[in-house]
């Protein structure tokens, strides 16, 4: 439930949203009753192993993660787990409940406080999966004598393409801002400008696909597609947000923001 739960609150639950699923738990409780019923003593290192880097953790491929996961099971899965008095944090308010009847855990967990700043996020990520999908389920078809879907996606792409800067001479900025153990900022700003072309030239060379798309002139993929309706819901399409800099605004607010 832990492994599980921390998915809703992005970054600050998994750095990657792995998509854990139920036969990972399965499989953990089938192996769990095999070694608690065919060994005398219970073998805590090895469900620790084969849930933190085999079940759940053959999924999991940041190194930041591997190191959440394998201390998440650790807090869970040991001996002292089994004391009334066992904390499974400092504050001592997340603790293992004396053993009773289902209601009696009921009620603990009911008592458990909520962490304010994950509830944000979570609510956060909900509305913008909500909008998105009332924007997905828009009509695709215009009233007789208005300007098409496509027209106007076009329009869009063409005043975003001569909006779009030309990248940045990296020879040039190299030139003049050698990497230099003494000048760190050198470094960040080459990094920046490798960083900022590959977006640029994303950016150029998918608009020009997705006008011709539009006229059928290429074959309109699935990425082309997803572009498009992007441009036309004032959203920053996928293939940009990938590789441009962290934001949350529309699409029109972001290509200020790039320009600046």
């Amino acid at each position: 439930a832990i492994i599980q739960d921390r998915r809703k609150f992005g970054p600050i639950g998994w750095n990657i949203p792995y998509e854990f699923t139920n036969e990972d738990l399965g499989v953990c409780k089938k192996q769990l009753k095999v070694f608690l019923d065919e060994y005398e003593e219970i073998p805590y290192k090895v469900l620790n192993f084969i849930g933190a880097e085999i079940n759940y953790g053959g999924r999991v491929t940041d190194d930041k993660d591997v190191r959440l996961i394998n201390t998440i099971l650790a807090i869970y899965i040991t001996p002292e787990a089994l004391s009334d008095d066992y904390t499974y944090s400092k504050s001592g308010i997340y603790k293992s409940p004396i053993a009773g009847e289902q209601l009696d855990y009921i009620n603990y967990i009911k008592t458990l406080p909520l962490n304010p700043a994950a509830e944000i996020t979570t609510a956060q990520n909900e509305i913008k999966t909500l909008l998105e999908t009332i924007l997905s389920m828009q009509p695709r078809s215009t009233a007789k004598g208005a300007r098409s879907r496509d027209e106007i996606i076009t329009e869009i792409a063409t005043n975003i393409e001569k909006k779009t800067p030309a990248a940045f001479d990296y020879e040039a900025v190299y030139k003049a801002y050698p990497t230099d153990y003494k000048e760190s900022m050198n470094t960040v700003l080459v990094q920046e400008i490798i960083k900022y072309n590959n977006l640029l030239n994303e950016m150029k060379k998918t608009l020009v696909e997705v006008k011709k798309a539009l006229k059928g002139e290429v074959v309109m993929s699935e990425e082309l597609e997803f572009l498009a309706n992007s441009l036309h819901d004032n959203q920053v399409p996928k293939l940009w947000a990938e590789k441009g800099f962290l934001s949350e605004k529309p699409l029109a607010s972001w290509i200020i923001d790039l320009n600046d």
